[in-house]
């Protein structure tokens, strides 16, 4: 019988796959305009949030893992090639900076999103107890984050930016 750590592992594996093929699944198809589209002058494109979401992603867990990112690790950073620093992620991006975002090849945010899913799997792989989980990550907060706390952290952001982009996918479907 597989115990608590284990579980919770693959329940939380469970989670980033859903992303992972809804992502790819909301991308598939997509034009270079669609993919690039804003609602409104100042809101968020498609290409954007799938970007920012797996920045966050690959950000946070290679953190908490002690591994680097794929974005610099796997040289997803030079194929991009955004008129940004490599530690940004997008948040606290002025509109000027996501109007910026020029990335409009699906296939590249999917193969993207892909590496880091890998980086996270194996991340969560580590977890292996459950002093893994309990584990402080962060002290600057009260209380201190804990690898637990982090991994549901990220989960609850890129969820939350996979409903956007989803919305403004629909969004897009009817215009």
């Amino acid at each position: 019988m597989a115990d608590m750590a284990e579980v919770t592992t693959n329940i939380l594996l469970d989670a980033f796959t859903r992303v992972r093929d809804g992502l790819a699944s909301q991308l598939d198809g997509l034009t270079a305009d669609e993919v690039l589209w804003r609602p409104a002058p100042d809101a968020n494109s498609i290409g954007w949030l799938a970007w920012h979401l797996t920045r966050v992603q690959d950000d946070h867990l290679a953190d908490l893992g002690g591994v680097d990112q794929a974005w610099t690790g796997g040289d997803w950073s030079t194929r991009f090639a955004l008129p940004y620093d490599d530690a940004t992620v997008g948040y606290g991006q002025s509109s000027a900076e996501v109007g910026a975002f020029a990335v409009s090849d699906t296939s590249l945010l999917i193969g993207y999103h892909q590496a880091v899913y890998e980086l996270t799997a194996q991340v969560l792989g580590m977890l292996q107890t459950p002093q893994d989980y309990e584990r402080i990550v962060d002290e600057r907060w009260d209380p201190p984050v804990t690898a637990a706390v982090r991994v549901v952290s990220v989960l609850g952001d890129i969820t939350q930016h996979f409903g956007q982009l989803s919305y403004v996918k629909g969004l897009l479907d009817q215009r």
